[in-house]
């Protein structure tokens, strides 16, 4: 469906805009095939029929399963062509109901029995549903490779049709790469093929998106044109599911005018509101309450931007009562979390809370379903579904403000610090595409019911201030910093670019203003309990920038607390490291290959750290995945140490660790580690001496904070930038030599080893020790 209309405005917002584009891309539908039917029994071809009839009126599921009753009985039939048809036909209902997987494995299946039929019509088409599919799952490699496929089949069966759905594919993956000009000039041809092939859904689609993309590149004369082009081809359409669909995107692109036309505000007003109203009539007809729920969801937006909020209100609650009654999670969240909003704004605290809950709730369980449903596999990373989180926490914030029982307000705040812990948790899902964190959950220890002399802070960047929820011995403490977001996010990119400059002190201002910003209001505290270790639970930027080299004016925080990071509250497994038992294997590259630089220093790191640790090491040529995959299969090591090149991109895809050659891949390295889950100790340290993140990327800093979890290891050391440099195999050495004491925890371990080399007159500057981060289980 459509990205949620209270960021209507927001033309800058990438992932919103794919979700819209991606929704109005419907399936290319094959046309019906032409069968035997069966004495005493419905026929395969009667399921078909059940099947569009169902789709039209909304109801995807049955749909669904009409269509696949359809193909298990053309394949009882030996019909191939026609099961394939069946299965593609599936599969668009899979897709609307966000079953991005179960969609796959149908087209696929269809592809197979497509080619085994040598019909080149029908291989195209499912080769450009399977195309449009990987683009809503977020894998253009494999979505560019089909679409190319399908668009020379087409261009040389000159099918203008299909070269039409094509192209508004290919409008769909220039949104993904932020190509808005390419993305627009590839709607306006598949509008002009569509219109040369006589199909008008097609073309209604094509112009749709084409507007979309003139408002965001500021193109409203064009854009109008688009949507009146739109609206008066829809109006000869018979009543359907589709048609209430399209007509609520040009409702939502009218609404979207407003802000580039403010002369002409009111009339456009009063179009998307008419426009709407017949989405809804449309709906109601045809009976698809799911459609409804969207029609009278987003008119009660449009009355939620005017101020009129009991009409707002009397909308919206229709619009959840519709998506209840179609079973639309995917629909009812956003009914939800308005009715939250239209409840706060009325000054209903309480019963705003209630609503905000409840779309937690019900977004919660179906995670990347969701998402798929609205055209891509992540919710987490979309900006709207951010700020659900984000004004349920600030609405929780204020209602602990206006408790005076303390222990009533300190559930509040755990309520809020949950709250974002949910989104979390989602965002690191979403990173890694899978649910690593589900099975992490089924031990979850909270930090701050661990051990005394250790606080947990726990920052929230909110637009307007930094929240500060800590936890100490005696409990939950709030601290709200008047920093707004875009200051802090400015200060923490400057923080990162100069701290890495090893011969200017340029960092220390900004280290010592984030000091003062996270850590100075907590000083009286953590010396009242005599805090010795502090975990960060970082959000946003404030991950791509080592917490040990902040400064108050004196020292730097390494040298009054050890330090550790987490992405979340959990710990895979809070447990202190068996010393005397533990086996580690040391990994890595001493020489240059695959046009990566030498790393001379490895061979000393690792020799050293044979010296403290029993087991083996793989050096060079035999550090390869297959050989690390047989030493992690017969040896129970607790501890894998890899020192070579490794990046950690904003797609987990592009993220790797260098081998001789090859490169292991963040999942490869999941399934070699997932080795140990199935032992009876885990993986207790997993150690990435030479790894780097993006400057300025909060998500390739998320995915190293998340490499613990992701490879099932209770802690991970890893570092923001590469070292080539005897500095760390020197810290490095350290870390492991200190790790020996059983008194000393993890994070202490790396305190200690840190505070070697800012004694040392050659290192001491913070770019040599500061960007190792202890992650996730610092005991």
């Amino acid at each position: 469906m459509a990205q949620d209309m209270r960021n209507d405005h927001d033309m800058t917002s990438n992932l919103v805009r794919l979700i819209l584009l991606l929704i109005l891309a419907t399936g290319f539908v094959l046309a019906k095939a032409s069968g035997t039917v069966a004495a005493l029994e419905p026929s395969p071809d009667t399921f078909m029929e059940q099947g569009l009839q169902a789709y039209q009126r909304g109801s995807f599921d049955q749909a669904l399963a009409a269509w696949k009753q359809a193909a298990d009985l053309y394949e009882r039939d030996g019909k191939v062509g026609d099961q394939s048809l069946a299965l593609a036909q599936a599969a668009q209902a899979s897709e609307s109901l966000g079953q991005v997987g179960q969609t796959l494995q149908q087209l696929e299946l269809a592809l197979t029995l497509a080619q085994q039929t040598g019909n080149r019509a029908r291989i195209a088409a499912v080769m450009e549903s399977l195309g449009r599919t990987y683009l809503a799952a977020r894998k253009p490699d494999a979505a560019g490779q089909f679409l190319t496929q399908a668009l020379a089949m087409a261009q040389a069966d000159e099918d203008r049709r299909l070269i039409a759905a094509i192209h508004n594919d290919l409008g769909i993956a220039h949104v993904a790469q932020q190509h808005d000009a390419d993305a627009l000039a590839a709607f306006a041809t598949s509008a002009q093929e569509a219109q040369a092939a006589g199909d008008r859904p097609l073309t209604v689609r094509a112009h749709i998106n084409a507007a979309r993309m003139a408002v965001k590149l500021n193109q409203p004369d064009n854009a109008r044109n688009w949507l009146d082009l739109a609206f008066d081809t829809l109006k000869d359409f018979e009543p359907s599911h589709d048609k209430a669909m399209n007509l609520i995107q040009v409702g939502l692109g009218y609404q979207q005018l407003r802000a580039l036309m403010p002369a002409m505000d009111a009339p456009l007003l009063l179009r998307a509101a008419g426009v709407l109203l017949e989405a809804t009539a449309v709906a109601e007809q045809v009976g698809d309450a799911r459609t409804r729920s969207y029609a009278d969801g987003y008119l009660g937006h449009l009355y939620e931007t005017e101020h009129r909020y009991d009409e707002a209100l009397q909308l919206t609650r229709r619009a959840v009562f519709s998506a209840q009654s179609a079973n639309a999670p995917e629909s009812l969240f956003r009914w939800q979390w308005q009715l939250g909003r239209l409840l706060a704004a009325t000054g209903k605290l309480d019963e705003a809370i209630a609503s905000y809950g409840h779309a937690t709730t019900t977004l919660r369980p179906i995670r990347l379903e969701v998402a798929a449903a609205w055209g891509n596999d992540s919710f987490a990373g979309e900006d709207s579904v951010r700020a659900l989180f984000f004004e349920f926490a600030d609405l929780l914030l204020q209602r602990a403000s206006l408790t005076a029982d303390p222990q009533v307000a300190e559930r509040y705040l755990r309520s809020a610090r949950d709250a974002i812990e949910t989104y979390k948790a989602a965002e690191l899902r979403d990173y890694f595409r899978d649910d690593c964190v589900d099975t992490l959950q089924a031990r979850i220890t909270k930090l701050d019911t661990l051990a005394a002399g250790t606080a947990v802070v726990y920052p929230i960047v909110f637009a307007d201030r930094l929240e500060l929820l800590v936890s100490l011995p005696n409990g939950l403490k709030r601290l709200s910093i008047p920093v707004s977001s875009a200051t802090l996010t400015q200060e923490v990119r400057a923080f990162r670019k100069t701290v890495e400059k090893r011969t200017t002190r340029e960092y220390l201002p900004h280290a010592q203003q984030l000091y003062a910003w996270l850590i100075r209001p907590l000083e009286s505290d953590l010396a009242s309990f005599r805090i010795d270790t502090l975990v960060f639970i970082p959000d946003g930027p404030l991950r791509t920038v080592p917490m040990a080299a902040l400064h108050d004016g004196r020292q730097f925080l390494i040298e009054k607390f050890a330090v550790a990071t987490t992405p979340g509250l959990n710990l895979t497994d809070p447990k202190p490291i068996d010393r005397e038992k533990v086996r580690l294997l040391s990994s890595g590259l001493t020489q240059s290959v695959q046009g990566f630089p030498s790393l001379p220093f490895v061979e000393e790191e690792i020799n050293t750290i044979r010296t403290l640790y029993q087991g083996d090491q793989l050096l060079n040529a035999e550090f390869s995945t297959p050989r690390l995959e047989q030493e992690l299969k017969d040896h129970p090591y607790g501890i894998l140490h890899i020192a070579t090149h490794g990046w950690f991109a904003s797609d987990t895809t592009q993220s790797y660790l260098l081998t001789y050659n090859g490169k292991l891949t963040i999942n490869e390295l999941d399934r070699l580690i997932g080795l140990f889950r199935y032992r009876k100790d885990p993986l207790e340290l997993l150690t990435l001496s030479a790894c780097q993140t993006g400057i300025d990327d909060d998500r390739s800093a998320l995915g190293l904070a998340g490499v613990a979890i992701k490879a099932g290891a209770r802690s991970a050391l890893a570092t923001l930038w590469f070292i080539n440099d005897e500095a760390s195999a020197t810290l490095v050495s350290e870390f492991y030599r200190q790790l020996r004491n059983p008194k000393l925890s993890k994070a202490q371990a790396l305190q200690l080893a840190q505070q070697r080399l800012l004694t040392d007159r050659v290192y001491e500057h913070p770019a040599y020790w500061s960007p190792f981060l202890l992650l996730n289980n610092w005991l």
